[in-house]
């Protein structure tokens, strides 16, 4: 059985890459490592560590949507207080004032 060097596994991390995009590969790499300790854990019958061990990953991965979607938040209230969420960044005419021609 031919060994796996370095080179092998730096192809392999890009193919995943290019594969699953740079959005999804820490998510998947997360389920796989879950995946493997699940199975360790069977295979050793550790199934309670394995439970408070998932809590905490629940609760990380909680805190990080949460702290993605506080700066998507600030992100499109920057963007409307600069005038670029689509609006025209000029105020609008009111009704006794008449537009240049």
């Amino acid at each position: 059985m031919p060994n796996i060097g370095p080179l092998e596994i730096i192809v392999v991390l890009i193919i995943a890459l290019v594969v699953l995009g740079p959005r999804r590969l820490p998510e998947f790499g997360r389920s796989v490592g879950k995946g493997m300790r699940e199975f360790k854990g069977a295979l050793t019958g550790r199934e309670g560590e394995n439970r408070s061990e998932e809590r905490l990953e629940d609760r990380s991965e909680e805190r990080v949507e949460e702290r993605s979607e506080e700066r998507v938040e600030e992100r499109s209230e920057e963007r409307v207080a600069e005038g670029r969420d689509g609006a025209p960044a000029t105020p609008a005419l009111s009704g006794s004032q008449e537009p240049h021609r």
